[in-house]
């Protein structure tokens, strides 16, 4: 079950994240003792979920949330943007403020796309390739781009109906002996939704972890739809406890797919609740 257990946790949980939001609001200093086992991994977004806003909105809307890293979506920034485009619109993401970290979900269904996402990344200064080979014949291809360009590419499940990544036992199975940097984005949505161990998919696999994609859902099974961090069936402390115990430094970003004309409020409410929970593991 993934609400909160007793009302103990909730309401450590409740002032742990009043305490964050006093901390960002106002500056105040955090009265909590310092902690040898804290999270390391850092809060971010991907950009799919502000997908009906344009580029500007969504680095005003990033900020407003209190979120500092973000991975594009094409919407945001089409593929096949020249280079100049690309390094302009870089500049716009980091002038703000902002870590652009990566991009995706990238789509690559042959050699050509394969070739497009590296080019396109490496012109945006961006470290993870958030992607989908969608065909196994391409990841040889991918163990090359990843040497030649030193970008990770994180290959992100997607659960039911995903025929070649529905899980990420799946998408380690077929990446374990190539180039490290070649691992996964583990969307723990789609992972539950499929019917996978969620914790062990993230002690197991932790060596491949390149990118989370956080997230809550209502139901354990294909029918579960996104909902507000913290009201669906999603553990969120377990997960973050995992995270912290492979030494996950990466980002955990939010893909907030619910209420696409207006995902602000649900996403603050999701940000503000993963804050609390982090300060209180």
């Amino acid at each position: 079950m993934g609400q909160i257990r007793g009302r103990r946790e909730f309401l450590q949980v409740a002032a742990a994240g009043a305490a964050a939001c006093c901390g960002l609001a106002t500056g105040c200093a955090s009265a909590q003792p310092a902690k040898t086992d804290k999270p390391r991994f850092e809060l971010g977004l991907a950009s799919y979920t502000l997908r009906k806003f344009d580029l500007a909105k969504t680095i005003e809307l990033t900020k407003r949330v209190g979120l500092k890293h973000i991975a594009l979506k094409d919407v945001h920034l089409a593929m096949n943007s020249t280079p100049e485009q690309i390094q302009a619109a870089a500049a716009k993401v980091r002038d703000a403020g902002l870590d652009l970290y990566g991009c995706g979900v990238v789509y690559m269904a042959d050699e050509a796309a394969v070739n497009r996402a590296f080019e396109y990344a490496k012109a945006g200064g961006m470290k993870v390739i958030i992607g989908v080979p969608q065909k196994p014949e391409l990841l040889p291809l991918l163990d090359k781009k990843v040497k030649e360009y030193d970008i990770k590419v994180a290959i992100h499940n997607h659960g039911p109906g995903d025929k070649l990544f529905p899980l990420p036992s799946d998408v380690y199975a077929k990446v374990k002996d190539l180039d490290p940097r070649i691992g996964l984005c583990n969307d723990i949505g789609h992972t539950l939704r499929a019917g996978g161990d969620l914790i062990a998919s993230i002690l197991d696999f932790g060596d491949r972890l390149h990118d989370i994609h956080f997230k809550d859902v209502s139901a354990a099974n294909p029918k579960g739809g996104a909902v507000e961090m913290g009201r669906g069936v999603i553990d969120i402390p377990a997960v973050m406890r995992a995270l912290v115990k492979i030494g996950y430094a990466g980002i955990a970003s939010f893909e907030y797919e619910k209420d696409a004309d207006d995902p602000v409020p649900g996403l603050a409410e999701s940000v503000g609740y993963a804050r609390g929970v982090m300060a209180t593991i």
